[in-house]
């Protein structure tokens, strides 16, 4: 039984984080949820939000880009697109815990030169896990954790980044929630996707939550901005503390 609440975020872990999960059955769910980010407008969300942060920088600047929970990759293959498409110069870099999806990263990735894949958990406290880039994004990873865990996640990660961070993430929202009922009995193929996609939307965000998290970060300026389907674009873009 998947609860949802409008009034709190769900604390209901969703199937993926299962560490354990591999094989043919991840193999298909992560195609599934490259399904889902591209019927729904979650890639071209973050790229978007990349677009934004790079306009300051010079083109013939090469520009490390992070994400963080990378899936199987598809962010950074887009990413590499997207550097290929502007002349960019782009290390591409994907994390993620579990080794069994960053297999799976390798393999789809394995025509592009540019990207790498490490494994790392980003809440160790082993000193440097999250390694040292420009950019560093998180699409649909958030909503994973509670409060306090995110702005623990986000001042790492801001300590770590030159620019600034790009979070695509969910919107909570009963009408959604009911949507993606009818979107994953028509495109879903697995399980564990319909299950895990709506454990997310339960476990998304209201615009004033985010907001009760933007005020804990530091020397950062933010923009959040609503998009469909029922996703949130909240850009953290450091602030130079010796020019202000």
């Amino acid at each position: 039984m998947i609860y949802y609440a409008t009034k709190y975020r769900s604390q209901q872990a969703e199937i993926m984080d299962d560490f354990m999960l591999q094989g043919d059955e991840l193999q298909r769910l992560l195609t599934d949820l490259r399904k889902v980010n591209s019927l729904l407008g979650g890639v071209a969300i973050t790229m978007n939000g990349i677009e934004k942060l790079v306009q300051d920088i010079p083109v013939d600047q090469e520009i490390t880009i992070l994400d963080i929970g990378c899936g199987d990759g598809e962010m950074l293959r887009e990413c590499a697109r997207f550097g290929n498409r502007t002349g960019r110069k782009l290390k591409l870099i994907g994390l993620d815990a579990n080794d069994h999806i960053l297999s799976i990263a390798r393999e789809r990735s394995v025509d592009d030169t540019t990207i790498s894949f490490q494994q790392c958990n980003v809440f160790s406290e082993e000193k440097n896990q999250i390694p040292q880039c420009d950019i560093a994004l998180c699409t649909l990873f958030l909503h994973h954790f509670d409060d306090k865990e995110i702005v623990t996640l986000l001042q790492r990660i801001l300590l770590r980044t030159k620019v600034g961070v790009v979070i695509n993430d969910l919107h909570r929202s009963r009408f959604a929630f009911e949507l993606f009922k009818v979107f994953s009995a028509i495109f879903l193929k697995t399980k564990t996707a319909k299950y895990d996609g709506l454990v997310s939307v339960a476990s998304g965000f209201k615009k004033k939550e985010i907001k009760r998290l933007e005020k804990q970060l530091e020397n950062v300026k933010t923009s959040l901005n609503w998009r469909w389907a029922f996703r949130y674009e909240w850009i953290l873009k450091k602030i130079d503390e010796h020019n202000n």
